[in-house]
């Protein structure tokens, strides 16, 4: 069954717009969008996309995040929209969307308003930083240009994802504020403090931990981040300041939703509207309570209610009546509105009848932004992010109102083929197969009262499924390293059934400490300390092996952002679309990142999937234990070849995937990296100069006296009185000296580099500084040198220049520059260093990896490596695979260690690349031998050809000769080298009965001729 993709005109025709940008960014060729974008943006987007940027960099933007950008601004820039009617003008302007309705009623009329739709997990916040760089360092450059903004406001559903963006742009808290006396309980960190009821505030946080700063190599050009570090530390403002504080360059307001419409803060997401939401889901509703609920969500106080009078509702009017005239007084303003579908809901009643984007309820808060909108025009600007943008009206996919204004869409699918997210697998043991044969019984058994009073057979035969995958995935990754702990979510109907799911986990044998529920009731029902134990276990989900299992309702939602939830069991009430989508999001981040051989198991994973058959491996694999009646539901909502199914067959979780620990002996084998904190100190020993030991000077004294009155003399005056005052006398060079002591220090100046001359055309002269480092440190000893000089040695005997005017025989501008020169040479001369201390050395171990991953497939037994395994590419690992047996074999090595590239981090060394872009390489062996270490690159013969292949080399040669400068006690007595090895040299050399010690000698005298075509020898 093939899943028919919704198509978006706009994200269709903007994508098409773009696509010879996106080949010319791949190519390394000029994008044509460059000369039509502001210089600012042509920088930023040479620097996040073009291919010398991007290999220089370990983290890239993906496709998704790319092709979101690059849209908005194509858009925003190119087309200069100005409204969404515009937009579709440019663009569509004969799909429906852009029908009457675009023209004045739909919103984004009047202003630019952009919605990117992208999977849960694929990185919507670095889209988001990514746009608010874009757009402050082009309003910092141009404040006049209406397209571009300083001052942002972020907007999320609930205070999970409002701490989340707090953490992204300000880095996490360092500590908790302390808790006030008799007061609530202090909130903690993460995820687990996004749940409390306390109101955070930033508090002092670690901004080194921010996603802005953490991955500012990505975001953000070199030159241009003190600029933008700046502007975030200094103008975020939080939902309690918005109102309150004021910033003098723009600003970052940050808030939930709440804050917009006057309403509570949630306890931990919004009650309110979990609540709606999952009325809205249940088959069973009921529709008067849901549009009663809808009702007071827009008109938070009820006249002649018991609340009407609430100090604290009309706290909240108050709270928001100022934020609104706050943000109301900014000149211009860009809304990012995060998990955007919480903005529209279908009318209770209405399901199944509206067919269209007018007919969705607009709630509150949403109606808050338009009235911001509506007196800037263009100057307002709105970016809208959802993995579901559309309101539900129906059952179906097709009975779902998408929003107008989608113009990317990154869809599971897309995320799932690039391997962004988890796989997702139904589970069909043979347990579950059997609910298949008897109705559905997903809801628990109620009483004669409606009143829940048990499990039904069905959610517990569900839950023993989740449980037994949980425990093949925990025995089987049990040594799979510290934090790959998989976790369990159930998802419950209500807060009256998650108390007997906890009850009936215990029954099954389960610890108390194994289970976690989540939900509206525990605070109440715990207490103040133990619901802050609560969320502290809560916080270290990823990172604790206890808790197993979480049990919740609609509490973790959006923002609930953990990696290691693999199993998921959703005993909800209904097939709802939107229900599902958020349920999955909660397993769909990746659990496994950054190992090449487990990508490698993830990629056969998912083209296992594409061919419809069974993984062979778990690694990132989240196994929903479904009712098989539903088996098509996903397929239809989520894709075929998205989602396989998984029986009763014992399939090993980790596939052919081991974990290979450091042999018992490994000691044996180790490499110690000295690694240089700081080089030995060097300082200059006072000069001495030896006046008996300078030259003569290759002029006679007699003859200079004889010629000393021949220099004119000039004499100011002034032309109106005639008054002659300050008579000078200047040499052939044009220095103006009254005296000895002036000629003295004019040659110290120029000796010590502090003056230099010239002449203007006009005869003037012009006198320019000219520092030279610690030279003029020296002036008074070279004023006592020069004199002493001129009196006794320059001429061969004694001369006093004070005698009369005897001083003058030195202005010629001959002998003045031989005095100089003379001087000079004997000062540079008698600088000498001296080496203070030794140079501060830590050393890393490659044994500090206790353990790296392989396929028992692929590995390669060896005897004299840390670890008893090495591992090559199953696929095009010939000449590694090669290299590793032939070293293994010879006598001559002693340790061979292959380099793991993210796990051996301190083995990278910076160079820059033929772009002039710095990046960091990685070598792919070191080989120890009795007298060297060997850094060792493999390369196919063909690539030597590349210039970077030449710089990378130049860079590790440049470190080898730097750690030989070191003692030797701190290189284990060795030597190292850097040698490059092709192909063809490898093969020929171990054909031909050579050792691959003799090789690496032999490359170590006569280094490769990289940087052009040809063999190594």
């Amino acid at each position: 069954m093939n899943l028919q993709r919704h198509i978006f005109p706009l994200a269709e025709r903007l994508g098409l717009a773009v696509a010879d940008d996106i080949a010319a960014f791949e190519a390394g060729l000029p994008a044509p969008i460059l000369t039509r974008v502001t210089p600012t943006t042509a920088e930023l987007l040479r620097y996040w996309f073009a291919p010398e940027y991007r290999d220089s960099r370990q983290v890239n933007f993906h496709r998704g995040q790319r092709d979101a950008i690059l849209h908005i601004i194509y858009a925003h820039e190119v087309l200069a929209c100005t409204s969404l009617r515009d937009l579709f003008q440019h663009l569509a302007p004969t799909a429906p969307e852009a029908g009457p309705e675009a023209g004045g009623r739909q919103p984004g009329s009047q202003h630019p308003l952009y919605a990117a739709k992208m999977a849960t997990g694929t990185g919507k916040t670095w889209v988001l930083s990514a746009l608010l760089v874009w757009q402050y360092l082009n309003a910092a450059a141009s404040p006049e240009d209406v397209r571009f903004t300083r001052n942002f406001l972020i907007v999320t559903p609930g205070l999970i994802v409002y701490d989340r963006m707090l953490d992204a742009f300000l880095g996490p808290r360092i500590t908790p504020p302390p808790p006030a006396p008799h007061g609530p309980a202090t909130r903690g960190h993460g995820a687990a403090a996004r749940l409390g009821t306390t109101t955070p505030s930033t508090g002092q946080r670690d901004f080194s931990g921010s996603d802005l700063y953490r991955f500012r190599d990505l975001f953000v050009p070199d030159g241009s981040r003190t600029a933008v570090f700046s502007f975030v530390r200094g103008n975020v403002v939080t939902k309690e300041d918005i109102g309150v504080r004021t910033t003098g360059s723009g600003v970052i307001a940050i808030t939930n939703w709440h804050l917009l419409a006057g309403k509570r803060d949630p306890g931990m997401l919004d009650e309110a509207y979990a609540d709606t939401t999952e009325a809205a889901e249940n088959d069973e509703n009921d529709a008067t309570s849901t549009a009663r609920t809808a009702a007071l969500a827009i008109v938070p106080l009820t006249p002649g209610t018991a609340t009407g009078n609430d100090l604290d509702a009309l706290d909240r009017r108050a709270q928001r009546g100022r934020a609104m005239r706050w943000l109301a007084e900014l000149p211009s303003l860009l809304v990012f509105n995060d998990e955007a579908h919480h903005a529209r809901s279908a009318p209770a009643g209405q399901r199944g009848t509206i067919t269209g984007e007018a007919a969705a309820g607009e709630v509150e808060w949403h109606k808050s932004l338009t009235r911001l909108a509506t007196p800037l025009g263009r100057r307002f600007m709105r970016v809208d992010f959802s993995a579901t943008p559309y309101t539900p009206t129906g059952r179906g996919r097709k009975d779902r109102a998408y929003f107008p204004h989608i113009v990317v869409d990154c869809d599971l699918l897309d995320a799932m083929n690039q391997g962004l997210v988890k796989s997702i697998v139904l589970d069909t043991r043979r347990e579950v197969l059997a609910l298949g044969e008897h109705p559905l019984d997903f809801r628990a058994e109620r009483d004669e009262h409606g009143r829940v009073s048990s499990l039904s057979a069905g959610q517990r035969v569900m839950l023993r499924a989740g449980l037994s995958k949980l425990d093949i995935l925990d025995r089987q990754f049990a040594d799979a390293g510290p934090t790959k702990h998989p976790k369990l979510l159930v998802v419950v109907e209500n807060t009256e059934v998650s108390p007997l799911v906890e009850d009936y986990l215990l029954e099954c044998g389960l610890a108390p400490d194994d289970v976690l529920r989540v939900d509206s009731g525990r605070k109440a029902e715990l207490g103040e300390a133990q619901w802050a134990h609560l969320r502290d276990r809560l916080d270290a989900i990823d990172t604790q092996p206890h808790p197993r299992v979480i049990i919740s309702v609609l509490m973790l939602r959006e923002g609930f952002d953990v990696n290691n939830i693999c199993v998921i069991v959703p005993l909800r009430s209904s097939a709802s679309d939107i229900l599902l989508e958020q349920t999955i999001g909660r397993g769909l981040r990746l659990m496994w990142r950054g190992d090449p051989t487990l990508d490698e198991l993830k990629r056969d994973t998912r083209e296992r999937m594409h061919a419809h058959r069974e993984p062979t491996n778990y690694h990132d694999v989240l196994f929903v234990v479904e009712h098989p009646r539903y088996a098509d539901f996903y397929r239809n909502e989520l894709g075929d070849g998205l989602v396989a199914q998984v029986g009763d067959t014992e399939v090993t979780a980790r596939g052919d995937a081991i974990t290979v620990e450091r042999r018992p002996d490994y000691a044996n084998f180790d490499v110690a990296v000295p690694i240089i904190l700081h080089t030995a100190d060097e300082r200059l020993r006072p000069p001495t100069i030896t006046v008996g030991e300078l030259p003569l000077s290759p002029y006679l004294l007699d003859d200079l006296l004889s010629l000393a009155g021949r220099h004119e003399t000039f004499v100011s005056q002034d032309i109106q009185e005639g008054t002659q005052f300050g008579e000078y006398r200047v040499d052939a060079g044009g220095s103006p000296t009254r005296g000895y002591n002036d000629y003295l220090a004019d040659v110290t100046a120029r000796v010590t580099g502090t003056k230099n001359r010239s002449f203007t055309r006009d005869g003037l002269l012009r006198r320019h500084p000219a520092p030279r480092p610690v030279l003029p440190l020296y002036r008074p000893l070279v004023a006592r040198v020069a004199d002493n000089y001129i009196r006794t040695r320059m001429f061969g005997r004694d001369f006093d220049p004070r005698a009369g005017d005897a001083w003058r025989a030195l202005l010629p501008e001959a002998v003045t520059n031989n005095l100089v020169g003379t001087l000079t040479a004997a000062l540079l001369s008698a600088l000498h260093t001296e080496t203070v201390g030794e140079a501060e050395v830590r050393h890393r171990r490659i044994s500090e990896v206790v353990s790296i991953t392989a396929r028992s497939s692929s590995a390669i037994p060896v005897t004299k490596s840390v670890y008893p395994l090495l591992p090559v590419p199953s696929r095009g690992g010939g000449l590694e695979r090669l290299f590793i047996e032939w070293a293994d074999a010879d006598g001559a090595v002693e340790a061979l260690v292959k380099v793991h590239e993210h796990r051996h981090d301190f083995l990278r060394r910076p160079y820059l690349t033929a772009q002039h872009v710095p990046a960091h390489y990685s070598p792919d062996f070191l080989v120890r031998t009795a007298e060297c270490v060997y850094v060792v690159e493999t390369k196919a013969s063909s690539a030597l050809s590349d210039d970077n292949v030449r710089r990378k080399a130049d860079a590790a040669r440049a470190w080898c000769h730097q750690l030989n400068e070191l003692p030797a006690h701190h290189r284990d007595h060795r030597s190292w080298h850097y040698v490059i090895l092709d192909e063809e040299s490898v093969r020929s050399w171990h054909s031909g009965g050579g050792r691959a010690s003799d090789l690496l000698a032999h490359a170590r005298l006569v280094p490769p001729q990289v940087g052009a075509p040809g063999r190594l020898f």
